[in-house]
C-alpha cells in the first residue's frame, strides 16, 4: 500500500469491510512505518506566517492544533467513517462526550426531542435534566413502537434519539421505519449504535442520519481508553457538529485515537466470536433463569426485526431473577470468573447489576418504566471459552437456590 492510499476514498471505499478496518485512513509518514503512527502533540509549526493564517482561513490544508486535528486522530476518523458507510467522522473524549455533541451542536431554546425510553443512564439524563436546563423540551417513547414517535411529535421537534439494542434492556428499534419517519419531516435521526458497532449494524443504511458511539466499547474492545465518535454527512459535521467541538472541545487524544485504531483491526473477529458466545451461554441461562433477554435468542420479542438489521446479535444482553437486588447482588458476589463490572464491549466476560451502578443515577420510577427491575443483570460475554463462563454462571447459580 503507497503512503496516501487508506486515505484515498476512490480506492478505500470498494475494499470489504474487514479490509477496511486494517488499513482505512492509514496516512503514513515519510519513515514508511506499516503501524500507524503515534502523533504526541498539542501544536503545530508553519514555514512562514502566511501558511498559519491560511490554514485558519481555512484556505491551506494542514493541522493548526490538536483540538482540531492531528494525524493520528485523523486516521481514526476516517477509519470508522469508512467502516460506518459515513462521508465523515469526528472522535470525542469518550462516549457521552459524542452523544453530548450529537444534541448540543444542533438543538437550542425551544426546539423538541424524541427520546427512546429503553437508553444507557446518562443518555437518559441528557434527555430529562440537561436538555430542559437550556429550554429544548424532550418528550420519552417506547422506541420499539414506530408510532410511539408519529404521536410524539410537535411543529418543533428537531430530532429522534434513541438506542438500538438499547442498555439494558435489549429493546430492538425499527430502524427503516422510525428514519422515514423522521426523514418525511425533516427531523434528524441519532443513533446510539454502541451495542452493535458498523459490524453488525449500519444504521445510515436503514436511513439514520448520524450515528454516535461510545468507542470505547467494542471499538476498542479490550477495556484499555475511553473514546467516542459521531457519524454523519460531511456537510452535518463541518457545519453543524465541527464549530461545537470547536469551541468546547470535548478532544479524544492521540493515545487513545492509536489504541482504538489497533482495536479496529479486530473488531469484526472479535464481535462476531463474542455474539457467538453470548447466544450459547443465553441459551443455557434460558434452561435457569426467569428470564433471558437477547435479540439473538428466538424468545426475544423482536428476535426477527434483530436478525433483519443486524449480522449478529452481539455480545450483550440482560437477565432477569425473582429475588430482587439481594438475590442479584448474590449471584455477583458468587462469580469466580465472570468480572463484577459496570464496563461493557470488553474481550472479558462483565456482569453489573444497573439499578445500582449504570441507572443509579435514574428515579426507581423511571428505571420502572425503562423495564429496568432490581432483579436484572446485564452480562457482556467476552471471548474466553464459553463453557467456562457457563461453568462459572452455573456455580453461583446454584449459591442463590437456582
Amino acid at each position: 500500500m503507497k503512503r496516501k492510499t487508506g486515505q484515498d476514498r476512490t480506492i478505500t471505499s470498494t475494499w470489504k469491510p474487514a479490509t477496511q478496518a486494517i488499513r482505512g485512513g492509514t496516512a503514513r509518514s515519510e519513515w514508511g512505518e506499516t503501524s500507524e503512527a503515534l502523533f504526541l502533540t498539542s501544536g503545530y509549526a508553519y514555514d512562514c506566517a502566511g501558511d498559519a493564517a491560511a490554514r485558519f482561513a481555512g484556505e491551506q490544508a494542514g493541522m493548526t492544533y490538536s483540538r482540531l486535528q492531528n494525524p493520528t486522530v485523523q486516521m481514526l476518523e476516517e477509519r470508522i467513517a469508512l467502516l460506518e458507510g459515513a462521508e465523515a467522522c469526528r472522535t470525542m473524549a469518550s462516549g457521552m462526550a459524542a452523544m453530548t455533541a450529537a444534541l448540543l451542536c444542533q438543538l437550542q431554546a425551544g426546539d423538541h426531542l424524541v427520546g427512546g425510553r429503553a437508553a444507557f443512564g446518562s443518555c437518559r439524563w441528557l434527555t430529562d435534566t440537561l436538555l430542559p436546563k437550556f429550554g429544548i423540551a424532550t418528550t420519552v417513547v417506547d422506541a420499539r413502537d414506530p408510532q410511539a414517535f408519529v404521536d410524539a411529535l410537535k411543529p418543533e421537534t428537531k430530532v429522534f434519539f434513541f438506542e438500538t439494542p438499547a442498555n439494558p434492556t435489549m429493546d430492538v428499534v425499527d430502524l427503516a421505519a422510525v428514519c422515514a419517519i423522521a426523514r418525511e419531516r425533516g427531523i434528524v435521526t441519532v443513533v446510539d449504535n454502541a451495542f452493535a458497532t458498523p459490524a453488525l449494524q449500519r444504521p445510515m443504511d436503514f436511513g439514520a442520519d448520524v450515528v454516535a458511539y461510545s468507542a470505547t466499547k467494542m471499538m476498542d474492545g479490550q477495556g484499555r481508553v475511553l473514546a467516542g465518535a459521531v457519524c454523519g454527512s460531511q456537510d452535518w459535521i463541518d457545519n453543524t457538529l465541527l464549530p461545537f467541538t470547536r469551541n468546547t472541545g470535548p478532544t479524544l487524544s492521540p493515545f487513545n485515537a492509536w489504541v482504538v485504531l489497533k482495536g479496529l483491526e479486530t473488531l469484526d473477529l472479535r464481535i462476531r466470536r463474542q455474539s457467538e458466545n453470548a447466544v450459547k451461554v443465553g441459551t443455557f441461562l434460558e434452561g435457569r433463569v426467569p428470564r433471558v433477554i437477547h435479540p439473538g435468542l428466538p424468545s426475544h420479542p423482536q428476535h426477527e426485526l434483530a436478525m433483519r438489521q443486524m449480522a449478529a446479535a452481539g455480545a450483550i444482553f440482560a437477565l432477569e431473577l425473582d429475588g430482587g437486588r439481594e438475590q442479584a447482588h448474590g449471584l455477583l458476589d458468587g462469580l469466580e470468573l465472570v468480572d463484577i463490572s459496570n464496563n461493557i464491549g470488553d474481550s472479558r466476560s462483565l456482569m453489573t447489576h444497573p439499578a445500582s451502578t449504570t441507572h443509579a443515577g435514574v428515579s426507581a420510577e423511571v428505571r420502572e418504566t425503562m423495564g429496568i427491575g432490581e432483579g436484572m443483570l446485564r452480562l457482556n460475554v467476552g471471548l474466553e471459552d464459553p463453557d467456562d463462563v457457563i461453568a462459572d454462571l452455573d456455580q453461583a447459580l446454584r449459591r442463590v437456590g437456582l
